[in-house]
C-alpha cells in the first residue's frame, strides 16, 4: 500500500501564552498544500521488517524517524505484521512545513487501513498527538483554526482555489526551540479567525507570523526571500511556522513571477 503525505503552511501564527509545562499556546490556521512525500508499506521480505528512506537526505538514526515512531506506537496497542517500509522524502525538513509530522500521521492511517483495525479519526488524532504537536492535523488533513499547543482544532471555511503558491526553502536551519525561546507571547490585536475570512489581497500587513520578528533578525536571508516574493507579484507572503520556508500566494493558476536564481534556495510551485 502506498500513500502521499503532504505538507502544510501556516496562515498567520500568534504565540499567545507561555504554559506552565514549558510549552506555548498558539493560534494559527493550518492549510494543507500539495507538496508530497511518498510512503509505501509491503509485507516483509525477511523475518524482520525494514525501513528505507530515499530522496532528501535526513540525518540521524532511522529508528528515530517519526514514521518508525508511529509504527512502534500502533504496534504497542495492536498486533501489526512485519512490514518493509519505504519513505521517499520530497518535503524539505526544518522548514515549518510539517513534513515529518505528516509522514507520522499518514503512517498511522496507512497501518489502520492495511491491518483493518478500524480506528476512528478521533482515536487516530489522539495517537498522532502523542508523536508531535502538528501530527494530529494531518489525520483529517483539512484547513483548521488551531489553538492550544496546535492540537485543538476548529473547522474553518477557507480556500485558495484560483491562487498559486510559490514556496521557497533556503539552505538555512531554524531551531524551533530557539525560535520559541526568543519569542515574547502576547494576545493578538486582531482576531486571526476574522482576518483569515477577509479577501486574500487584504491579508498583507494584517495576517502575521509572530516568529518573523525574531527569526528575521537572526536570519536576514529569510526576510529577503519574503521581500523578493512581494516584489515578484505575490498578494501575500509569509514564513511558515518557525521557518525557514517562506511562501508567496499569487493570483491565478499560471503566475508570472521573477525570482533570483540561487542554487541555495529550493523553489516549488504549488497549484
Amino acid at each position: 500500500m502506498i500513500c502521499f503525505p503532504n505538507a502544510k503552511i501556516n496562515l498567520g501564527l500568534h504565540v499567545v501564552a507561555r504554559r506552565t509545562d514549558g510549552y506555548h499556546n498558539i493560534e494559527t490556521v493550518f492549510y494543507p498544500v500539495a507538496l508530497k512525500d511518498a510512503l509505501e508499506i509491503v509485507p516483509a521480505q525477511g523475518e524482520k521488517g525494514t525501513f528505507r528512506q530515499t530522496g532528501l537526505h535526513i540525518s540521524g538514526h532511522p529508528e528515530d524517524n517519526l514514521v518508525m515512531k508511529a509504527y512502534r506506537l500502533l504496534s504497542s496497542i495492536h498486533k501489526i505484521p512485519e512490514i518493509d517500509i519505504h519513505l521517499l522524502k520530497k518535503i524539505p525538513f526544518g522548514a515549518g512545513l510539517g513534513g515529518g509530522s505528516s509522514d507520522a500521521a499518514f503512517m498511522l492511517k496507512l497501518l489502520n487501513d492495511y491491518v483493518g483495525i478500524g480506528l476512528s479519526d478521533d482515536t487516530l488524532e489522539s495517537l498522532a498527538g502523542q508523536l508531535g504537536a502538528d501530527c494530529a492535523f494531518f489525520i483529517r488533513n483539512k484547513p483548521v483554526f488551531a489553538s492550544g499547543t496546535g492540537n485543538v482544532f476548529e473547522n474553518i471555511e477557507i480556500s485558495l482555489a484560483g491562487y498559486s503558491i510559490v514556496l521557497m526553502k533556503p539552505d538555512i536551519h531554524v531551531s524551533t526551540p530557539d525560535a520559541y525561546a526568543m519569542i515574547q507571547p502576547s494576545q493578538p490585536e486582531h482576531s486571526l479567525k476574522n482576518i483569515i475570512r477577509l479577501p486574500v489581497e487584504t491579508w498583507k500587513g494584517q495576517l502575521v507570523n509572530d516568529f518573523e520578528k525574531t527569526v528575521f533578525q537572526q536570519h536576514p536571508g529569510i526576510r529577503d526571500i519574503k521581500e523578493q516574493l512581494y516584489a515578484s507579484g505575490a498578494v501575500y507572503a509569509s514564513m511558515s511556522g518557525t521557518g525557514s520556508a517562506v511562501f508567496g500566494i499569487f493570483k491565478g493558476q499560471n503566475p508570472v513571477f521573477q525570482l533570483e536564481n540561487n542554487k541555495q534556495i529550493k523553489t516549488y510551485l504549488i497549484q
